[in-house]
């Protein structure tokens, strides 16, 4: 199982219509308000990291009001 940690930046008075959208997104387990560069953060689980690719395109860059994101992977030592 890959895990992903996706930092999203949203248009302004749009974060909580992408919150809303973000939730109905199957492959994000958590989904967290932040303050800062950044309005949102999704823990996104697939079973590898190409797929964690493919969803971020797919499913979180293709939400309206998303404007950037941010993927960050999770490496087990």
């Amino acid at each position: 199982m890959a895990i992903g940690f996706v930092l999203i930046s949203t248009a302004p008075a749009k974060e909580h219509e992408v919150y809303n959208e973000l939730l109905k997104v199957k492959e994000i387990v958590e989904l967290h308000p932040l303050f800062g560069e950044y309005d949102l953060i999704a823990k996104v689980e697939a079973k590898d990291y190409n797929t964690i690719g493919k969803v971020v395109v797919a499913k979180i860059r293709s939400v309206g009001g998303v404007r950037t994101t941010k993927t960050l992977t999770k490496i087990s030592f």
